[in-house]
């Protein structure tokens, strides 16, 4: 089957300006599908936008599904920065006849672009979606890192269906499926009133990292080598504020605010290792004057900036590009190593492979921060690499 028979094509002209885009706006650069289906496989091609518009399973948020064409309205108006995008829309996929329809229609469509190297920008849609942007990746045959940024944790122990998520329990047909080819699952910004003590201590017994929204008051650098080691993000417009997002039915009043939101969408398209983002649980019926939209839009356009000023640091070759650092705890147990980089000053730390066979796959990088290395320094082990550690084990 081929991809466009999942889609709808897009009417642009409902929303072109009268004597068209201007050649610095994204309208003139973005090839969407009007009346032939990008070629994507032939063009030199970087990022996909794709639209889903399924609700069905999108508790307490049904009108979610229109939310791409709005955002697009906004981000075609938007001005590209230094640098020639090369980016297509698919158009929206077309909800199935059972919602299991539209995930093997979302699932289907990220591997391909996956295999074509090329990025999806999915833009819901419920944010139940995240188990089909995850399923993407299950014929890769290589272990993935998810990074979601929301105010609540999404599940469900009950869950019976293992086909059907919603956007309450999507997470829980993630940790559940099979084949299990899930490293790390990374949680930003959750609100702790409302995370039940049983599942931060299922995150914690799973050796997951969890982040509270505090963490990142007037630090959302905090979060940048979070997202550097996600392969796949989900981010849910509800982990905004409703002051500055109030298109979503389950808005509450606490959240990152606008920029920080832009900032950390600009650190995702800035990892060198993320290749999938989707963004969710928009509900135009709720926006004030389309500002939510025009938010969204705006975190597109910091993602994309991001993707075309990606650094190419992470830690390979050559090595005098980097600078390595080593501690020792205080107990002497491990000696731990880290690597810096030269161009960007980002970090990584070195976790050993236990009772590895293969020379070729001594350790595994993690992300982390300069304050990880001072705390080896000090002789304390950072929790990050614990974890990290028990996880090879």
């Amino acid at each position: 089957m081929s991809l466009v028979d999942f889609f709808s094509p897009i009417a642009v002209e409902e929303f072109t300006p009268p004597n068209g885009f201007l050649t610095s706006q994204l309208g003139t650069h973005i090839v969407a599908y009007i009346d032939e289906f990008p070629d994507y496989e032939r063009e030199s091609v970087d990022l996909a936008i794709i639209g889903v518009m399924e609700d069905r399973n999108a508790l307490n948020n049904e009108g979610c599904a229109l939310a791409p064409n709005y955002v697009r309205e906004k981000l075609y108006h938007l001005h590209r920065g230094e640098y020639t995008p090369k980016i297509v829309d698919f158009g929206n996929i077309k909800a199935g006849a059972q919602v299991t329809d539209t995930y093997a229609a979302l699932k289907t469509t990220v591997d391909e672009l996956l295999r074509n190297n090329i990025v999806p920008i999915i833009i819901g849609g419920g944010q139940d979606l995240t188990y089909a942007q995850f399923q993407g990746y299950e014929k890769l045959e290589q272990k993935v890192d998810l990074v979601v940024i929301d105010s609540h944790f999404d599940l469900d122990e009950a869950v019976i269906d293992d086909r059907v998520a919603t956007s309450q329990t999507y997470l829980t047909r993630i940790l559940l499926h099979q084949p299990n080819f899930l490293f790390n699952y990374s949680h930003i910004g959750y609100q702790t009133y409302y995370v039940s003590q049983e599942s931060l201590k299922v995150m914690d017994k799973l050796y997951f990292d969890s982040y509270r929204l505090g963490l990142f008051s007037g630090k959302t650098d905090q979060a940048e080598p979070v997202i550097r080691n996600a392969d796949l993000l989900s981010f849910d417009i509800g982990a905004i504020r409703s002051s500055d997002a109030c298109a979503n039915a389950n808005a509450t009043p606490n959240g990152f605010y606008a920029e920080e939101a832009c900032q950390l969408c600009r650190y995702a398209g800035m990892s060198d290792k993320l290749t999938s983002i989707g963004f969710y649980e928009l509900n135009p019926a709720y926006d004030q004057q389309g500002q939510t939209a025009i938010l969204l839009a705006q975190m597109v356009w910091y993602f994309i900036d991001g993707y075309y000023n990606r650094k190419k640091d992470f830690p390979l070759q050559p090595k005098s590009a980097y600078i390595t650092y080593r501690a020792s705890l205080n107990d002497d147990s491990y000696e731990l190593m880290f690597v810096k980089s030269k161009k960007t000053d980002r970090w990584w730390m070195q976790v050993p492979y236990p009772n590895t066979k293969s020379a070729n796959e001594r350790f595994h990088l993690v992300p982390c921060r300069y304050e990880d290395y001072l705390l080896a320094v000090e002789g304390e082990m950072p929790d990050l690499w614990w974890r990290t550690f028990q996880k090879l084990s």
